[in-house]
């Protein structure tokens, strides 16, 4: 219990949460539930067998190991699907196969819970779920939009067939209409939904917050003297990485290889090829590459490096996005590196805590990091301190949960 009135309050509330990723899958909803309890909600997680980003289940985890668990008071429920892999038929069956699963279960389930919170990352089908539970038991629908369909389908998946997406459009106009509340992670994502018809006063904008852990740790640089950059967060197709070695590749053209440092941190489907990318280069001694570290790992791998990189590829849809990893940056006083445009550039530019080039422009990245590399100790300092006032001052956790206690009262 956090001891306010409003926590008091809801003391027997019960939130049943629908995601199709869940703990031991890192992902913000984890903390945002274990937050719940703490304000005294009683809070059952809906979610699958945890494949998330390797494509096959986790140890200990599958089709008949592991269906109930509790972690830290959470009720965790996991019904069957298929394991993502590692081609696009197996991604789809994945997200077929959680629908089916959550339409059975909801037909036949006897649990009864208070409000509904689809946590909406792709696929926005899983929030099928949630809405078909909610009309069911007539309670409110909440829904948190991370990923906007259909153009994630559109642009990520690069499915272009106008049926496929008016059939995904209709699909998600009527997630829209069944729920109460459509939180978004950005500004802009909350104008898309709107001109999708959907009255103003039924979508929030409700950004993402960094968990606790991510905090400003004690600088422990390397003795090698080279400036280094952190990468941490899943290696796919949506983040533009390639950007990387061609970047590294111009700065080794410019006699600048041997002082510069690229710390990779974490898997996903598109690390084979980027592998790939950076020997084909040539610039294999300018990375270093490490497998998917715990979450709370990640604030100690930070204070290692002199700034943290976020890279997208160029689209109207991650204009648009604000990725969580950036909260993460600026939670932990980092500078931040960006070959990102629209929203997340515009927030860097605002924070005064980094440099910013177009998705893609690897001659803008060699340059910002050159130019970041020869800047004085105090000068990153202060760009760091930059990230973290404007992290305080605008995603603030106890702030954003105070704000949907509100609407669950």
């Amino acid at each position: 219990m956090t001891g306010n009135t409003e926590s008091e309050q809801i003391v027997s509330k019960h939130i049943i949460v629908i995601s199709q990723y869940f703990y031991p899958e890192q992902f913000r909803i984890n903390d945002i539930c274990e937050e719940w309890v703490k304000r005294g909600y009683k809070v059952t997680v809906l979610t699958g067998i945890p494949n998330y980003p390797e494509g096959r289940f986790y140890k200990g985890y599958g089709l008949f190991k592991k269906r109930k668990e509790n972690y830290k008071g959470i009720d965790i429920i996991r019904i069957p699907l298929v394991a993502r892999g590692k081609n696009s038929l197996m991604l789809a069956l994945n997200y077929f196969s959680f629908v089916v699963s959550g339409f059975f279960w909801k037909a036949f389930t006897s649990l009864k819970a208070d409000y509904v919170f689809i946590h909406e990352t792709s696929p926005m089908t899983q929030a099928l779920i949630g809405v078909w539970y909610a009309k069911k038991h007539k309670i409110p629908c909440y829904l948190y939009v991370l990923d906007l369909w259909p153009d994630n389908v559109e642009i990520v998946a690069g499915i272009k067939n106008k049926l496929i997406l008016n059939q995904l459009g209709k699909m998600v106009d009527y997630i829209y209409r069944g729920c109460n509340l459509i939180l978004t992670g950005s500004n802009s994502f909350k104008l898309s939904i709107e001109a999708r018809g959907v009255k103003k006063e039924k979508v929030l904008y409700w950004p993402q917050y960094a968990e606790d852990f991510y905090k400003p740790m004690e600088k422990c640089k390397a003795a090698d003297g080279k400036f280094s950059i952190i990468f941490a967060g899943n290696i796919g197709y949506a983040q533009g990485l390639d950007v990387l070695p061609k970047a590294a590749e111009i700065i080794k053209a410019k006699g600048m290889g041997g002082k510069i440092v690229f710390n990779i941190v974490g898997d996903g489907r598109y690390k084979e090829d980027f592998v790939k990318i950076i020997e084909q280069l040539t610039v294999k001694d300018m990375f270093i590459l490490t497998e998917r570290q715990p979450a709370n790992k990640i604030p100690d791998l930070m204070a290692k490096n002199d700034a943290a990189i976020l890279c997208f590829n160029e689209s109207p849809l991650f204009r648009m996005t604000i990725p969580a990893k950036l909260q993460s940056y600026m939670a932990c006083g980092m500078p931040v590196l960006a070959s990102a445009s629209g929203e997340a550039a515009d927030i860097i530019n605002s924070a005064e805590c980094g440099l910013c080039g177009a998705p893609g422009d690897a001659d803008k990245l060699a340059e910002n990091i050159i130019y970041m590399s020869e800047k004085a100790e105090e000068e990153l300092t202060l760009m760091g301190k930059n990230a973290l006032k404007y992290y305080e001052n605008n995603f603030s956790k106890e702030k954003l949960l105070d704000e949907i206690d509100r609407f669950f009262n």
